[in-house]
């Protein structure tokens, strides 16, 4: 432990066990981090102990912090309202701060006789037309595309002067979401018209619009135009299909926001669901570093959140517990001026919104970091079934090799986001016994592992950075062993056994207290098999590469005057017994270790059917 951590720690263990607000400093005096707690000795102290259950994000604030202040308050109620506005004042860098760029946005009508509709988030200083400004960039997009879809208006971009063209229409006009403008054979006032009706729908004049459609298509079809007909027909159907999927999104889901995070190894995204009316209304996502546990990140990102916002809706609804529920809840209640309820649904509809929520933030983060959106859903997943305290991005996976007790080694493989991580592979040789017995090799191969993370740990890599999971190959008997490992180096590390059935085959996740069916989730268990399989033929390959050598070795041993160290030497110089039996015998010289006697012994052992002859 450093000098200024040392000192920052006694300084901490003197504060009292009250409610209060904890200010972070630099060296410049500047404030980098904000937080609250229950009992401000117990949570500042933390920081200045031990690194090992902290974030990288955590351990990288510690190192910057110079000096700290603190506020005593009557209340943890109390401690939440000051650390909300004194977050809001100070924007500190290692807070999460939801970057609020919830700008207006407008409906574009631009053109000259063939005008086009899109959603923009500014108005320009030209001769378009806007309609706005709007709130939700999320409604707009949404009523635009549908605006353009049914009165088949072009959505490429392109500006229309009404003459024909040798350029083929594009995909939307062969699927019946445009008109074909580019082809010239649409009359000026038949667009202009359907021009009208959109910015009509968009405006929200639906029932004058459908009476209107109507009563053409009576026409259209009075007059035997039936083409027309048929074309207003398609029209009437699509906006009442669009009218009836916007009546009800869900029965149950009035006023309220929904919050679900996803995660990967570092980068955390906050999906936000707003309803109105049984409508989804507008969706938003924030993207931030990992600093904490789920429900801890969603406690700090909810009053964030609503700091940014005036309306507030009268339910709020979370993906999981979250930490200080009840202060979180009475704080929205005080700034709406009405009760507010914070949900965490179990069952039914409600529950149906918040895997909407969850998954939407699985996606967004998977774009964000170049993962799938099931690798990021499989990940947690995994978390929930082993009721993990976060995501489990890096996981390390252990199996130990040999035969009849014999050339006994161990593997060691990492998955990092779901997928092999092959650049952190180890290899370990059993070293302190001899013999058949997994359990000890198993406790061997872990306390070295972690005696080389307390050697590295300041680079943050390789043996440096703890994994979010270990997954031992065996079942319960190698949990028990580890564990005392663990608690000796006092690493709190999620740990389970990863157990088979009789025909080798991934059955279920072994814990302290049992078993953990897995096979009834499919896309744990496929991952949970992956890891299993990759770890088994990483530790049977080194055992066979070793094992070999180790018969080659006796083979040499089989000469007179050449012990393992000759044989090992002599493998080390020609890798095969091929090469020393073509060896000559000032080859064989310059083996480390080999002499001209001894050279000559073994050029005569592989030579002596040459000498009969």
């Amino acid at each position: 432990m450093s000098e200024k951590r040392a000192e920052l720690r006694k300084k901490a263990m003197s504060l009292p066990l009250l409610p209060g607000v904890y200010i972070m400093k630099n060296a410049e005096n500047e404030i980098i981090y904000i937080g609250k707690a229950k009992a401000l000795k117990n949570r500042v102290s933390q920081y200045f102990g031990s690194q090992n259950g902290h974030t990288v994000k955590v351990r990288k604030m510690v190192e910057n912090v110079d000096e700290f202040d603190y506020i005593v308050t009557d209340s943890e109620f109390e401690a939440l309202v000051l650390e909300c506005s004194l977050i809001k004042q100070h924007m500190p860098k290692y807070n999460i701060l939801l970057k609020d760029d919830k700008g207006y946005s407008y409906i574009r009508i631009a053109g000259d006789r063939y005008k086009t509709i899109t959603a923009v988030l500014q108005k320009n200083d030209d001769d378009a037309e806007y309609i706005g400004p709007y709130t939700s960039s999320y409604a707009v997009k949404q009523s635009v595309d549908a605006a353009n879809k049914i009165f088949m208006l072009p959505q490429c971009g392109k500006v229309f002067d009404g003459t024909k063209t040798k350029a083929r229409p594009c995909l939307n006009y062969y699927i019946g979401q445009c008109c074909g403008v580019c082809t010239g054979k649409v009359p000026q006032y038949e667009y202009s018209e359907a021009v009208s009706q959109a910015i009509r729908f968009l405006k929200g004049d639906t029932k004058a619009i459908l009476q209107q459609l109507e009563e053409e298509m009576l026409a259209a079809a009075e007059k035997t135009d039936f083409e027309r007909a048929a074309k207003l027909r398609d029209r009437i159907r699509s906006i009442k299909r669009m009218q009836d999927k916007q009546k009800v999104v869900f029965k149950s889901v009035e006023e309220q926001d929904v919050f679900s995070l996803a995660e990967s190894e570092n980068t955390v995204c906050l999906a936000v669901l707003r309803f109105a009316d049984g409508r989804l209304f507008d969706s938003e996502h924030f993207f931030f570093e990992k600093n904490d546990t789920p429900e801890a990140m969603l406690s700090q990102a909810i009053p964030t959140y609503y700091s940014m916002r005036n309306n507030i809706p009268k339910r709020v609804t979370v993906d999981g517990e979250i930490e200080d529920a009840d202060d979180i809840a009475r704080w929205l209640s005080e700034k709406k001026g009405k009760k507010v309820v914070l949900f965490c649904p179990k069952r039914g509809e409600q529950l149906e919104v918040v895997h909407m929520c969850r998954e939407n933030a699985q996606e967004k983060l998977a774009l964000k970091v170049g993962l799938s959106g099931k690798t990021v859903a499989v990940l947690e997943e995994l978390r929930d079934l082993l009721g993990l305290s976060k995501t489990p991005s890096y996981i390390e996976s252990y199996d130990i090799s040999h035969t009849a007790g014999q050339d006994s080694v161990a593997g060691m493989v990492v998955f990092k986001d779901g997928k092999p991580f092959k650049q952190a592979y180890k290899r370990f040789t059993i070293k302190t016994f001899e013999g058949n017995d997994d359990y000890r090799s198993m406790a061997e191969v872990l306390t070295r592992r972690f005696n080389e993370y307390n050697a590295q740990k300041e680079t943050g890599e390789g043996f440096g950075k703890l994994p979010d999971l270990i997954l031992l190959d065996g079942g319960v008997g190698q949990v028990n062993a580890v564990q005392p490992v663990l608690e000796a180096f006092r690493l709190q590390i999620p740990l389970f056994g990863m157990v088979k059935d009789n025909r080798h085959r991934t059955r279920a996740i072994a814990q302290n207290g049992g078993e953990i069916e897995i096979r009834s989730n499919r896309r744990v268990f496929t991952l949970i098999s992956e890891i299993q399989e990759e770890v088994h033929r990483f530790s049977v390959t080194y055992h066979r590469s070793k094992h070999a050598k180790r018969n080659l070795t006796m083979s040499l041993t089989e000469i007179d005057g050449v012990g393992n160290t000759t044989a090992k030497a002599l493998l080390k110089q020609f890798k095969t017994i091929s090469a020393v039996k073509a060896a000559s015998v000032s080859a064989l010289c310059a083996a480390e270790g080999v002499g001209q006697k001894t050279a000559e012994k073994i050029y005569a052992y592989y030579h002596k059917e040459d000498e009969n002859k």
